[in-house]
């Protein structure tokens, strides 16, 4: 806001005044005092003995210089409702200066119509007797004859003695005030308890402010989680979190939104999720140059709707590659072709090893497998079927048992532990997750079909189950024909 002007002479007039008008405060036709100087404000503070000394001048200075650097248009009207303040802003919004408004009394004829000034008058003054603010809308005339509608808030002024002394009033554009009040109101909603999450993330990405849904997603209280470096709460993903905020302060805000799949800690464990994410530089309104504030994160929890699609694409992908698999199978003359055909189809996407073990007697024997030391297609033993040397309670023979299948993983224990665990189970070293599912056709068990994963890949899960029962039924249906063709020769 602008400060009002306590010098400075005027022939400025309002747009219904005639020359000499007796509008004044003074009745001497200048806009503060006989001499035409305007007049502008008691001084903050007086010399002793009623002198004007420095410290008056310095105060009256203050006043002036703190006027003017106010954001909303001031004015100040005595007891009599003469106008004694006019600040900068308001110069901006009427277009009238302070040497044109000071000393006029109320807005009559200039920056009020004379139809509504004994209105707006009343109004404005009435504040005079009644403690705390009033708050009023007036259509208030610019210099160039236009109107602009504006939001005011007026209180008293007390003099020295306690007894109202004049009224002051603020001001600004109604529609300014309106997306003001419309930007708090965005702001406190959007940190309330919302359909995602806001956190507000300072230039040293701490959470700053933590809205109700991000504290949930988070793990924590909405306090609990400020100022904490966000790898106390990320236990993967962090630095991909990190850098994308550390860029938005940098650069800016990204196009589009990203996904960011992190690992929180919890007290019920750790939790994979994804969260679909948005951001926002911010940035301080009060500088010439914008002055990073941090960085306006908001996100959304998308784990469900991403694990659904991914199981819609595994699930597309793995009956892709069962029907390929029907058609090459179909034109194979040998039926162990066949199952072994079937199996590198099956492995794709699936598993980086399979075992192939059948019935022969009471034991089972290692009748296919794909190689141990590298990936490679599933192929027949040479040289005949070989035994293996299965001990008690073997997945293997555990599905052998149960007529089902059996999931196991090598669990804690390092690379070295994997392996070791891999070997006493006859499996390649590199495997560390396993699935053993029952050959079954006819009634009866022809043997065991096993899928192994390297340490690096997820465990086998239920729908992995399903996937690898669907394949050791068309599997066993080649072996046991493989069996009935050799019975008939």
């Amino acid at each position: 806001m602008g400060a009002s002007r306590s010098s400075g002479t005027t022939d400025a007039l309002g747009p219904d005044e005639e020359p000499d008008e007796p509008d004044r405060a003074d009745g001497q036709g200048g806009p503060g005092g006989p001499d035409g100087q305007g007049a502008c404000s008691v001084p903050l503070a007086s010399g002793s003995g009623g002198g004007a000394g420095s410290g008056a001048d310095s105060g009256a200075e203050l006043l002036a210089a703190l006027l003017d650097g106010m954001d909303a248009a001031l004015c100040a009207f005595d007891a009599g409702g003469t106008v004694t303040h006019w600040n900068r802003e308001a110069e901006r919004i009427l277009g009238w200066s302070a040497q044109e408004a000071v000393g006029r009394t109320g807005f009559a004829g200039w920056a009020v119509r004379r139809a509504d000034a004994h209105e707006v008058q009343g109004r404005l003054m009435a504040a005079m007797d009644a403690p705390g603010r009033q708050v009023h809308e007036f259509a208030l005339l610019r210099k160039d004859g236009s109107r602009v509608l504006v939001r005011t808030q007026s209180a008293r002024v007390l003099g020295a003695g306690g007894k109202p002394a004049g009224v002051y009033c603020a001001f600004s554009e109604v529609h300014a005030q309106i997306d003001l009040e419309r930007a708090i109101a965005l702001s406190e909603a959007l940190l309330e308890d919302v359909s995602w999450g806001v956190v507000l993330v300072d230039v040293d990405l701490r959470p700053t402010v933590v809205n109700a849904y991000a504290a949930r997603a988070l793990g924590g209280s909405r306090t609990g989680l400020l100022g904490r470096p966000l790898g106390e709460l990320v236990v993967q993903g962090v630095e991909e979190l990190e850098a994308a905020l550390a860029h938005v302060l940098a650069e800016g805000a990204p196009g589009a939104p990203a996904e960011f799949w992190v690992t929180l800690r919890t007290a019920e464990g750790e939790r994979r999720r994804c969260w679909r994410s948005g951001f926002l530089r911010l940035a301080s309104p009060l500088t010439e140059e914008p002055v990073p504030l941090g960085v306006g994160w908001m996100f959304r929890d998308v784990t469900a709707k991403k694990l659904a699609q991914q199981e819609a694409d595994r699930l597309r992908f793995r009956t892709g590659q069962l029907h390929r698999a029907a058609r090459t199978v179909s034109e194979c003359e040998d039926p162990m072709e066949a199952a072994t055909s079937l199996l590198d189809f099956a492995l794709a996407g699936f598993a980086d090893h399979v075992l192939l073990d059948l019935m022969e007697g009471e034991r089972l024997v290692r009748t296919a497998a794909t190689p141990a030391d590298a990936p490679g297609p599933c192929l027949l033993v040479a040289g005949g079927s070989i035994p293996v040397r299965y001990g008690p309670g073997h997945p293997a023979l555990q599905a052998v048992e149960r007529t089902g299948s059996v999931r196991t993983s090598a669990g804690a224990g390092g690379t070295e532990g994997a392996a070791a665990w891999a070997a006493e189970r006859r499996w390649p070293r590199d495997a560390a997750h396993a699935l053993s599912t029952v050959l079954r056709s006819r009634g009866r068990t022809l043997g065991v079909l096993t899928f192994l994963r390297a340490a690096n890949r997820a465990a086998f899960e239920r729908p992995d189950t399903a996937y690898a029962e669907t394949v050791a039924a068309r599997v066993a249906g080649a072996v046991d024909l493989a069996r009935a063709v050799r019975a008939g020769e």
